[in-house]
């Protein structure tokens, strides 16, 4: 899941760059944008109150947080990890 609004300009430029890393390299990972100044309650529910964050569920747990400062480089190889344990063939 991707948290963030419209309004911050570092979730609007790294967006982009998230969807297409998942599209690429894990295509089996859906991605989920998701509005904080729409559903403030369910970002609450997550304790998500920066932005933008990023968190991976795998199986309905949750296996990866990552807030604010996202390199995207550091992200794939922190989800490259739990990717291959859960899709492993």
């Amino acid at each position: 899941m991707y948290f963030a609004t419209n309004s911050c300009s570092v979730g609007e430029a790294l967006e982009p760059k998230v969807r297409n890393l998942l599209h690429i390299k894990f295509p089996k990972l859906v991605f989920t944008f998701v509005d904080m100044n729409e559903v403030p309650e369910f970002s609450a529910a997550h304790q998500v109150f920066a932005e933008p964050t990023i968190l991976l569920f795998l199986d309905g747990k949750e296996y990866l947080r990552k807030s604010r400062h996202i390199g995207v480089n550091e992200l794939e190889l922190a989800i490259e990890r739990n990717y291959h344990l859960a899709f492993e063939e």
